[in-house]
């Protein structure tokens, strides 16, 4: 797969990631939104180590700033 994230997109995932984490693991976040923010943090940290979203190919999103021509 063609990668479509720049590196600003994967530090905010990251950032999210961790806040969520964070708040998981100090209890501050409880319950079945707790379990589903935690799957999309671990979602976030995924598609950023390997700088593709899913979510982007379909419609066309390239966060990473090369030229489409190339």
């Amino acid at each position: 797969m063609k990668k479509n994230m720049g590196s600003i997109d994967r530090v905010i995932r990251v950032l999210v990631a961790l806040v969520i984490g964070a708040l998981f693991f100090s209890h501050v976040i409880t319950g079945t939104v707790a379990l589903i923010l935690l799957v999309l943090g671990g979602v976030f940290l995924l598609t950023s180590m390997i700088s593709v979203c899913p979510l982007y190919l379909p419609f066309g999103i390239n966060t990473r700033g090369e030229n489409k021509a190339n």
